[in-house]
């Protein structure tokens, strides 16, 4: 698997140094990289809240309700 970021990188290399990982590890994923420019780091992708089909029923039901009233 490449590398996603170069802080990922830069993290393995001390995982390397440490001894906690194998330089054949290390090796492989540097080597299906290849080239690539990498961004400094990655973010996580958002996800959009849905909006319940309950909360939609009682907004629009509270709104006719005060259009209706008459005084």
């Amino acid at each position: 698997m490449p590398f996603k970021s170069k802080a990922q990188r830069r993290k393995f290399a001390e995982l390397l140094v440490k001894g906690e990982i194998s330089p054949e590890t290390f090796e492989e994923w540097n080597r299906e990289t290849g080239r690539t420019r990498l961004p400094e780091r990655v973010n996580r992708t958002t996800t959009r809240k849905k909006t319940t089909r309950s909360n939609r029923k009682t907004s629009t039901r509270t709104k006719a309700k005060r259009g209706s009233r008459k005084r």
